[in-house]
């Protein structure tokens, strides 16, 4: 998708049609949630002799229990049936469900409208495993990232939508029910009509034999996904995202009545400033990513979840600021636009967070069991929510303030967010790359294909500056082990974070045969094991711009190791801050700009068999110099425009 929009998918059968059915399902869950829950709060006694709170909870239960109940259940059926018809299947029962519901309007039993919202958790959850594990079907690798902010784009603004349409339509006195009704009808039919649009696709493992008892399979599904630490660690930050978002969002009623002093509508218009925020963070992922699965923005997106949720804290007043306050006065209070932007910002590092881990789970979980491990996502999605619900629950009662509760929480994403990072140092890391390449350079890529997804191979490229090995982090799908020199392995500040990388030191024999002998080792284990190792075989920085002979090591690695050889030429980093390069002057420093224009390309994978140092290094000098080509080409053209 380089160099087009994300929104080209939505002109694709391939997508679009999954994108309605996707989008309409959350449309017609929360027209139905929120109609049933103003007609739980104005007759709920009148219909079901409870009280509105008792009602409420039993339906957000109601809602949720499948999710425990069926999704490794259905996990199952969506890895070993053709899941285009599976979707027919679900969105048909969606409309049957909408038929039970206009019956329940009419007769008015809030028995069969709480079976309509049990059955409608249990849509959801025959869809929820499917909807995530079937866009790698269908979508490309650098395609993951932009149809996944799509979706969470469209789920959210159907969320909003839906909220906005169910809590109106219910008001309307006499003829409210038969609005909902006809609306929900309506949505539905459209979900069934576009699912039948979705292109077939093949079963992934159709020799399933399947496990009947949900407990036991709940059970092996989320062991399974324990033994996958990256996985486990994506999931548990999907599932801690939904934690913080109940936290927050659940508490903005009485957020909006009781610390701001403002009528039913601000509540409106602060969930609506964070959904505005959240689908802008996930369309803006893949700007930021390109056509890269940048794990790299989930560390930024939990700085920016903790900072404004502390914010949060502090922009809150503390007194309200009257009594049932209207929108045009609220809004004409300074202090109010703090916590408009605070909720804005809070969707938009939201989405970075999200967006990027459910493309790393979808691309890295093996497509044979990829449906069972977004089922036992679901699980934890579901089980951190009531978790969530339980928590606010108990700090309130024990007379925290919603404010206070803001804070903790932001505190707590801090907590959380160290400690998964401590233990998959490779999301913190490619932040860091992510970080550095973004804030100095301006990265070109090609030749992404020619990495491979899986199995061992040895990168190599020239070596200009100390930005290098960020540079090759941040644009690989895959995370490098790098061999470099012991002696910058062991400082003092950095060598936390090079263990942390899986780097290799190394040294000359002559200096120390120790440490390569060791470094040999270390290399042969990573390979072995299916790792991709980079190196840099000229052994050093150029002195003066040119490619140095590409030393001998190269040669002893591959004849241990016959794995398939990736050259790789980076152009434009000579003379920049980070080079060995005497030239920097004030003068060169302002033609570069402030992102300093950098190309790196991979090229084809070479057999180990024959290679020698000289016919390596004549490779990445091919490259090297049709970057170099490409560069001056551009600059005659802009010269003469």
């Amino acid at each position: 998708m380089s160099g087009t929009s994300q929104f080209a998918l939505l002109k694709t059968r391939r997508f679009l049609p999954f994108f309605i059915t996707q989008s309409g399902g959350a449309l017609n869950d929360n027209i139905f949630k929120n109609a049933l829950a103003v007609l739980i709060a104005f007759q709920g006694s009148q219909l079901a002799g409870m009280n509105s709170d008792q009602l409420i909870n039993l339906s957000a239960g109601l809602f949720i229990l499948p999710f425990f109940l069926f999704s490794a259940m259905v996990g199952q059926f969506a890895d070993k049936y053709e899941r285009s018809r599976q979707i027919r299947f679900i969105k048909l029962l969606e409309v049957l469900i909408m038929l039970l519901a206009a019956l329940g309007f009419w007769l008015q039993s809030m028995s069969i409208l709480l079976a309509v919202l049990f059955l409608l958790g249990l849509q959801s959850t025959l869809f929820s495993p499917i909807k995530y594990s079937l866009l790698p079907q269908v979508l490309k690798v650098e395609e993951l990232v932009a149809g996944n902010g799509l979706v969470e784009a469209g789920t959210f603004v159907a969320i909003l939508l839906g909220t906005a349409l169910g809590a109106y339509f219910i008001a309307i006195p006499q003829t409210g029910t038969q609005i909902i009704t006809v609306l929900c009808l309506a949505v539905a039919l459209t979900g069934y009509l576009s699912s039948r649009y979705i292109p077939t696709l093949p079963a992934c493992d159709s020799g399933l034999t399947i496990n009947w008892n949900p407990l036991s399979e709940s059970w092996r599904i989320l062991r399974n996904l324990a033994s996958q630490r990256t996985l486990l660690n994506s999931v548990l930050g999907l599932s801690w995202f939904w934690f913080f978002g109940a936290i927050v969002l659940v508490q903005i009623p009485s957020y909006t009545i009781n610390v701001l002093g403002g009528a039913a509508e601000i509540t409106a218009g602060l969930l609506l400033t964070f959904i505005i925020g959240i689908s802008s963070g996930s369309l803006l992922c893949h700007k930021l990513s390109g056509d890269e699965i940048e794990i790299g923005l989930v560390p930024l997106g939990s700085i920016g979840m903790t900072l404004f949720a502390v914010d949060l804290y502090f922009a809150s007043p503390s007194m309200p600021l009257g009594d049932g306050v209207l929108l045009g006065q609220f809004l004409s209070t300074p202090a109010v636009w703090r916590i408009l932007f605070d909720m804005v910002m809070l969707g938009i590092f939201g989405g970075f967070f999200t967006v990027p881990l459910f493309a790393v789970i979808q691309h890295r979980s093996p497509p044979n069991r990829r449906a069972r491990i977004m089922a036992a996502n679901s699980i934890l999605n579901a089980a951190f929510m009531v978790l969530a619900s339980v928590m606010a629950i108990w700090l309130l009662g024990v007379g925290y303030s919603i404010p206070d509760l803001f804070l903790l929480t932001g505190v707590f994403n801090a907590v959380i967010a160290v400690y998964i990072y401590l233990l998959v140092p490779e999301f913190f890391l490619r932040f860091l790359a992510w970080l550095g390449t973004h804030t100095f350079y301006r990265l070109r890529v090609d030749g992404h294909e020619h990495i491979p997804t899986t199995g061992p191979a040895l990168l190599i490229c020239n070596h200009i500056s100390y930005m290098d090995a960020p540079i090759l982090a941040g644009a690989t799908r895959r995370p490098l082990r790098f061999v470099m020199h012991h002696r910058i392995w062991r400082q003092p500040l950095l060598n936390w974070l090079f263990r942390s990388a899986g780097a290799i030191p190394i040294a000359s024999g002559e200096r120390d045969p120790a440490v390569l002998e060791q470094a040999h080792a270390s290399i042969d284990r990573y390979l072995a094991a299916g790792e991709l190792v980079m190196i840099f075989p000229e052994g050093q920085l150029t002195r003066d711009g040119s490619m140095q002979p590409f030393k001998r090591g190269v040669e002893q690695i591959l004849s241990r190791n016959p794995v398939p050889v990736i050259p790789a030429a980076l152009h434009g980093l000579w003379g920049s801050r980070f080079s060995m390069s005497r030239q920097q002057t004030r003068l060169n420093r302002q033609r570069q700009g402030l992102l300093r224009e950098v190309r790196l390309r991979f090229g084809a994978p070479l057999p180990a068999a024959g290679q020698s140092a000289e016919s390596l290094q004549q490779r990445v000098s091919e490259l090297y110099a049709q970057l170099d080509m490409l560069a001056s080409a551009e600059q005659d053209a802009a010269s003469d425009s």
